[in-house]
């Protein structure tokens, strides 16, 4: 599901289960001690997605710590983001020369809670929300939103430090692209594009777009543009998003 978002450069692996073997260095060990086993789990799985993702770029794949809000920890070189909900973990990462941040979000295709999605969706949102409601409800567009200001997120923090709340990031969801399968896809199992091990997508229609997203914080001084732009994909009972940015040619050849 992921790779269809992500443009050349950036590498992606996933998984749909938690049955692979996903040993975990000591240091990452640490951070899950006290959590429930089905958590563990998970976090191994994500981890191991990050892992072979990196190997792929030729980047070092050793543990993955945490930052000061649970970011994963990158290795000099790289930058990246991973994912992980109800049937779906994920990682993308792509060489710093390449990619100044990313950003990825999975999420189940669910209504979002009454009580979250007032603190989610605001003005034009909730306006083009109840229009694609009644166009496509196939996709759950308040979860999707809800999705895409979670990429963003991941794209803001690492490069400027600070929080950003869901009022500080206007999305502009994009109608969906023309001519993508509603077929659900063959389960299948074989090598994927940079060794990682394909495992059977979800069934059920698939639809993609892209979306906007303008930051109302002030991005100045930074390489980080007022204005994203990110994609999105839903398939079964899962919402993908992702948001890509990509290095100028000066920062390519500083690196």
């Amino acid at each position: 599901m992921l790779e269809s978002l992500l443009p050349d450069g950036v590498a992606c692996a996933e998984a749909f289960d938690d049955l692979e073997p996903a040993p975990l260095f000591p240091e990452e060990e640490e951070l899950v001690a006290a959590a429930r086993q089905g958590r563990r789990q998970e976090f191994g799985t994500a981890r191991l997605c990050a892992r072979r993702a990196l190997t792929s770029l030729g980047l070092p794949a050793g543990p993955l710590l945490r930052g000061r809000r649970r970011e994963p920890l990158w290795p000099y070189g790289a930058v990246g983001s991973i994912t992980h909900c109800a049937g779906y973990r994920a990682a993308a990462v792509a060489r710093d020369r390449d990619v100044l941040a990313l950003g990825i979000d999975a999420e189940p295709n669910g209504p979002l809670p009454p009580d979250v999605l007032h603190v989610v969706a605001f003005g034009a949102e909730r306006r083009w929300l109840r229009e694609y409601a009644d166009r496509d409800p196939g996709v759950r567009w308040d979860r999707l939103l809800f999705s895409a200001k979670e990429s963003v997120y991941k794209t803001w923090f690492p490069l400027m430090g600070s929080g950003l709340g869901f009022d500080d990031v206007e999305v502009t969801m994009e109608p969906p692209d023309a001519g993508v399968t509603t077929e659900p896809h063959d389960a299948q199992v074989a090598t994927g594009p940079h060794g990682v091990r394909a495992v059977p997508e979800p069934p059920g229609a698939a639809a993609a777009g892209g979306f906007r997203a303008r930051i109302a914080k002030s991005t100045a001084g930074s390489p980080l543009p007022g204005e994203l732009r990110g994609r999105w994909l839903s398939r079964g009972d899962l919402l993908v998003s992702a948001v890509v940015v990509t290095a100028p040619s000066g920062h390519r050849e500083a690196a």
